[in-house]
């Protein structure tokens, strides 16, 4: 982080209203850096929203994705890797259902700049992990 840039909260990275601040947003970033491909390994053949998680992913990640798209991306997807969350996603069933929520929540109100390349890269993605078992 910068170094005039405040530590940065748990609750604060989560926060919708928060969602554009620089620092949230850094932090955000980093969270999702170190940790979206290592949760999706572990989980993507358990959760039916993955082809959704990804698509948003590659959006986000895009430099033609808006840069206020990009910050609400990044704050659902940094809500996935999180550890701790509404429910927490050991519970068998319905852990990742509020995960599921927040996507669907950001696709419904963002969902026109998930374009067409960033499914197909989602789907490929998919396979590929079908393919080496995770």
């Amino acid at each position: 982080m910068a170094a005039k840039t405040k530590p940065v909260s748990p609750e604060e990275a989560i926060d919708p209203s928060r969602a554009l601040t620089p620092s949230v947003q850094q932090v955000n970033e980093v969270r999702v850096a170190r940790g979206f491909w290592p949760k999706v390994r572990r989980t993507a053949a358990r959760i039916p929203f993955a082809d959704q998680l990804l698509s948003v992913w590659y959006a986000a990640r895009d430099p033609q994705t808006p840069t206020t798209a990009k910050g609400i991306m990044l704050g659902a997807l940094a809500y996935f890797v999180l550890p701790t969350d509404a429910i927490p996603d050991v519970f068998a069933g319905i852990g990742f259902t509020d995960d599921a929520a927040v996507i669907a929540a950001l696709l419904a109100t963002l969902g026109a700049h998930v374009k067409r390349r960033h499914r197909e890269a989602a789907q490929a993605a998919l396979e590929r992990l079908k393919a080496d078992g995770g």
